[in-house]
């Protein structure tokens, strides 16, 4: 019980750096905008890796590693923490569209990214 604990936390720690990582390097490259890029970005491929490793994890006996993988490091990498209050924001700006935009994206792409996760790795360990 303790192991699966400190997985955990040591794949949440290291999953929520990468999470602040990757929204420093989606403002570095498109700039800050209104539109919440970074936590969009970081949903879409959190999913899609998560639908890699659930393959990767059944077809190599490391079912033991998704307390560490999925539930502490993707977990700590995509956030509806973050996703709701940028939701939320926009709407109270009166960008009524782009919060729509956003919320369907987010929820549409992030199961599209599991599913296309799926897909690549079923076809890599076939």
């Amino acid at each position: 019980m303790m192991t699966a604990v400190f997985q955990v936390a040591l794949g949440g720690a290291a999953g929520a750096v990468l999470r602040y990582l990757t929204g420093i390097g989606v403002v570095r490259l498109l700039g800050h905008t209104p539109f919440p890029y970074a936590i969009l970005s970081v949903n879409i491929l959190g999913s899609f890796l998560m639908g890699v490793f659930v393959v990767a994890a059944a077809h190599r006996g490391l079912t033991h590693l998704s307390p560490l993988v999925m539930t502490g490091l993707l977990g700590g990498f995509t956030t509806f923490s973050a996703f709701s209050p940028e939701a939320v924001t926009l709407y109270e700006r009166g960008e009524v569209t782009s919060a729509v935009i956003y919320v369907v994206a987010s929820v549409c792409l992030s199961i599209f990214g599991l599913v296309l996760g799926l897909w690549l790795a079923r076809g890599l360990f076939a």
